[in-house]
């Protein structure tokens, strides 16, 4: 391609483009047919000039005057209430669904592992050895030792607060940096489910399992399961890098990656529910059956919301990813 030639060639209808979107607001109905055929055309003249001679002088100029066009063919589109009501109704729980291939077995993955590790404490001495002096292990599960007031030490609002905040950010790495083949989000979750594994063992050792389930389910059911989903779509999308189907991997990570960001806002909610389950019910005076069952009842509460809700906006087309009026335009590609 001559550069020389082909600006030449298009530079009057750049700016009369540029005219165009200038005055957009007072256009007559040809103008603005006019603009639309001119963005059209700009926007592959924009396209050409990537694929065969990325001047940076008029790249520039182009993206500009493309970017600015298209809010005047477009329209601007402002956020209001029912963006969020349409997310939490239908988005979210149709990204929830659409990929519980990745978290449901993950879930059991992670279970599995925790099953594992805690069998294998409870039923070693020296393992159990390895992990502390016989002191320190009975200050930790005795009646009234850091197993348990670990639940009691501060204040609910402070630690519901704390609690949420570190769940969130185990609940971002997994989303964020699954792209990294994923390897990053095995890493949180091994870390996770061997902790949990060495609370089970060494209560279980110690005779008083039955305590240790009692505090960690009634919050633990439904921030596991918020882990489970955040470590399932980084997992895919890690996947969405080595196999990125019939799409180009780039259009692919980018419709993934933005599926599995916006999904944040919905897990930081669910999140949000089990911290305060955590603050308020775990440490509470409740019976222990009272406070399993409010955390059975959120667990399903959140799965009935996905594999009902979601799983009914799924088929209606609902994939979570950004609106089709907020996604930019995908120039046309020069073979």
């Amino acid at each position: 391609m001559d550069l020389d030639v082909f600006v030449a060639a298009h530079r009057a209808e750049w700016d009369r483009l540029d005219q165009l979107q200038r005055r957009r607001r007072r256009l007559t109905g040809a103008e603005a047919d006019e603009m639309v055929a001119l963005y059209q055309r700009t926007a592959t003249h924009l396209s050409m000039l990537r694929a065969q001679a990325p001047d940076p002088v008029v790249m520039n100029r182009l993206t500009t005057l493309v970017a600015r066009a298209r809010s005047g063919v477009v329209g601007a589109r402002r956020s209001s209430w029912r963006d969020a009501v349409h997310y939490f109704t239908a988005g979210f729980p149709a990204a929830c669904y659409r990929t519980r291939t990745w978290w449901v077995p993950t879930a059991f993955a992670f279970i599995l592992v925790t099953v594992l590790v805690g069998w294998w404490i409870a039923a070693s001495p020296e393992v159990r050895a390895s992990i502390g002096a016989p002191e320190e292990l009975r200050e930790m599960t005795r009646p009234g030792g850091a197993y348990e007031t670990y639940y009691t030490e501060s204040a609910a609002a402070a630690f519901s607060a704390q609690v949420w905040t570190n769940n969130a950010w185990v609940a971002a790495i997994s989303l964020a940096f699954g792209v990294l083949l994923g390897i990053p989000v095995i890493w949180v979750l091994l870390m996770n489910a061997v902790n949990v594994g060495i609370g089970v063992g060494l209560m279980a050792a110690a005779g008083r399992l039955d305590i240790f389930l009692g505090l960690i389910l009634p919050h633990g059911l439904l921030e596991l399961t918020a882990v489970f989903v955040a470590a399932g779509v980084g997992l895919r999308l890690g996947w969405t890098v080595i196999d990125p189907g019939p799409r180009s991997r780039r259009v692919a990570l980018a419709t993934e990656g933005r599926s599995a960001l916006g999904m944040a806002i919905g897990l930081m909610a669910v999140l949000f529910v089990s911290g305060l389950i955590e603050g308020f019910v775990t440490p509470s005076g409740l019976p222990t059956w009272a406070r399993v069952t409010i955390g059975v009842v959120a667990l399903a509460a959140f799965l009935v919301y996905v594999f009902v809700l979601g799983r009914r906006a799924a088929e209606a087309g609902e994939t979570g990813d950004t609106q089709l009026a907020d996604v930019g335009d995908r120039l046309p590609e020069v073979a």
